[in-house]
């Protein structure tokens, strides 16, 4: 499902890349807003409710953002859609698995895309580029599956936000009792070299997601 702050120009910086050849992905915002709420209903009816810290993290829309969460559940996606303020719609790069007759429709009607996820997809890269591109937000969960074994971090959200010229805003998602917790953490500026980015987001995604400090207010 798109829209990211500082630093530099929100053109991405892929020479040679024909950004231009198709349009980005456009986001429905009806049916955006339909399927986010409607996912988000299980943890409702659950008698769950989401705690949400950090949000004054995040930049305001209209700005290009990569947006990179630790993976727990099916509903995460909607979890953060849900958790972003009005007006800031991520689009999300999902494996290309979910995009099947109708279920794919709805997907791409809320702006995601797939990616290819046993390869190098040259063309999701060019994909996210073109949403940053045009200031939006590209959500990718670094991990690349849910609840990874290794922890080990994939570079693909540190490339992307350098060639696009986008900070990456982090994200933890954890689970405590009856409370679902998302917490954003200051964005990463995406200078300082793809492994560098990569280690530095990991280690902040392992703080997000673990117990809340004792001091932390409640929302």
């Amino acid at each position: 499902m798109s829209d990211a702050a500082r630093p530099g120009s929100p053109r991405p910086a892929t020479p040679g890349a024909p950004l231009n050849a198709d349009p980005a992905p456009t986001v429905h915002p009806l049916v955006y807003r339909l399927v986010v709420a409607v996912m988000n209903l299980p943890v409702l009816l659950s008698g769950m409710h989401l705690e949400i810290h950090g949000a004054e993290h995040i930049p305001p829309p209209g700005t290009p953002l990569v947006v990179a969460s630790n993976h727990v559940s099916a509903l995460d996606p909607f979890l953060v859609a849900r958790a972003l303020p009005p007006g800031r719609y991520i689009q999300f790069m999902a494996k290309q698995e979910l995009f099947v007759p109708v279920i794919g429709a709805i997907i791409r009607a809320g702006g995601s895309f797939p990616v290819d996820r046993r390869s190098n997809d040259v063309q999701a890269v060019r994909t996210a580029l073109r949403i940053l591109a045009a200031g939006g937000t590209v959500g990718i969960f670094p991990e690349g599956t849910r609840a990874s074994a290794s922890g080990e971090l994939q570079g693909g959200v540190a490339l992307i936000a350098a060639k696009g010229r986008a900070p990456i805003l982090p994200v933890g998602l954890s689970r405590s009792g009856k409370r679902w917790v998302i917490r954003f953490g200051a964005p990463i500026s995406p200078r300082g070299g793809i492994k560098a980015v990569t280690q530095e987001l990991g280690r902040v995604l392992q703080d997000l997601a673990g117990p809340l400090p004792a001091h932390a207010p409640l929302p």
